[in-house]
Order: C-alpha cells, then sequence, then structure tokens
C-alpha cells in the first residue's frame, strides 16, 4: 500500500505525519507531493523516509493527487508488483494521528468497498466556519447520487487503483473530494465512511481564512455545475 500526502508549505507538521505514516501497518512507500511550499516541506519529507516529487508551481490539491497516483504507478511498475499498491491519501497536517488512518484499508483489501473515507470526531480547535461548503457538498452528493455523506470533504481516503483511474481527470482544486465521491458513485463502485480518530488543523476566522473557505466553496460549486449539465468529470 502506498499513502499520498499533498503538501503545501506543512514544514512544521510533515516530518511527524510521514513518520505515522510509514508505520501503518502494510505501507511501504510514502509519497509527498510538494505543491509549490516556499519553505522546508519537500527536504524535510525526503529526511523523513518519504518519496518526494515537486511542484515548480501551486497547481492545487487534484493536481498533486495524480502527481502522487502517477509516482505510484511508476514505483509499482520499477517494484513489479504483482497487483497495484493500494492509494491511501492523507493530509498533511494530521502529525502523529496519521497512524490512526489503518482501519480505512481492510474494507478495500476485503473487497467490500472500492474506497473508504474517514469521518473524524470533533476536532480540538474551534474552527471559525459556518458549515456552508460542507453543506454544498453534501446536498450536492445527495442530489447526484443519493448517497448522504456524512464529512464529503474528508480528504483521507483509501482507494483501489481501479477506482481512482475511473475517477480521472479529478475535479479542480477543493472540489476534488466532491467530485471524486460523485464520479465513483455514479460509475457503481461502492464507497463506505469509517469513523477513524484523526486531527488535523482546523482552519480560524482571520481574512485569510475566509478566503481560504470562498475559494472551497467556488471549488465545489465547480465540480457540482459540471455533474450537473451531465458532462460527467470535468476535462
Amino acid at each position: 500500500m502506498a499513502v499520498v500526502i499533498p503538501a503545501k508549505d506543512e514544514a512544521a507538521r510533515i516530518v511527524a505525519t510521514v513518520a505515522a505514516a510509514r508505520a501503518i501497518d502494510g505501507v511501504d512507500v510514502v509519497v509527498v507531493v510538494d505543491d509549490g511550499s516556499t519553505d522546508q516541506t519537500s527536504t524535510l519529507a525526503t529526511g523523513a523516509g518519504a518519496t518526494v516529487t515537486l511542484h515548480p508551481r501551486t497547481l492545487g490539491k487534484a493536481a498533486a493527487m495524480e502527481t502522487g497516483a502517477d509516482l505510484v504507478r511508476l514505483l509499482d511498475q520499477q517494484d513489479g508488483v504483482t497487483s497495484p499498491r493500494l492509494l491511501l491519501f492523507l493530509d498533511a497536517d494530521l502529525e502523529d494521528t496519521a497512524r490512526r488512518a489503518a482501519p480505512l484499508v481492510p474494507p478495500v483489501v476485503a473487497g467490500e468497498a472500492d474506497m473508504t473515507i474517514a469521518t473524524l470526531p470533533p476536532q480540538s480547535q474551534p474552527g471559525g466556519g459556518r458549515g456552508l461548503v460542507v453543506n454544498l457538498s453534501r446536498k450536492g452528493i445527495e442530489a447526484a447520487t443519493g448517497f448522504q455523506a456524512t464529512q464529503p470533504l474528508s480528504g483521507q481516503r483509501c482507494l483501489t487503483r481501479e477506482a481512482f483511474d475511473a475517477a480521472r481527470p479529478l475535479a479542480r482544486g477543493f472540489g476534488v473530494e466532491t467530485g471524486l465521491t460523485i464520479d465513483l458513485l455514479r460509475q457503481g463502485f461502492r464507497v463506505r465512511e469509517v469513523e477513524v480518530d484523526l486531527h488535523h488543523r482546523v482552519t480560524g476566522t482571520d481574512v485569510r481564512a475566509q478566503l481560504h473557505r470562498a475559494r472551497q466553496y467556488r471549488d465545489v460549486a465547480l465540480a457540482l455545475a459540471a455533474r450537473r449539465r451531465g458532462a460527467g468529470r470535468p476535462r
């Protein structure tokens, strides 16, 4: 199994996240995709034992996920694995809690799900959002597929290679999770949510945080609009 970690300016957290990901049973590859960081994210990730690839400029989370999955495919070929590695996507700011992502894996290994999505407990830091982006995504997924997602924006997911490839190209930016869920469900892939005790940095309430949420809302809305048009995934 390969862990793929998209990361941008996560120097303060990437070492702990990589170390915890490497400790998950069955993980033999940890790939960090440095999405245009201006700090030491890539250097620190390499020192922690990750295989690191760089985007010279920021391309967004969806592009980082695709880059990471492509690198895992190359490693599969180089290593001569008999079947493609599973892909476990984790956020870069999980730190030590990343090792608790292990429950996402068994349903996929057992063939009970093609993609699992982590549902997280209430986070220790209070966030400043009002749930607008989450509700937009949740309602959009339900309208498109009938699936009622608990945490539709969760980036902690385990997929088969077949499922990931079927969802490409991914929805842009922060719409990636919403688009991924809709696209796989529409194609008949099995999606299951799994409760996992993970903790990450919660976005605050300052102007920068509000701009971040505005970008999230835009990207989720674009992903849903593309799928409402019946055009499938944006290309």
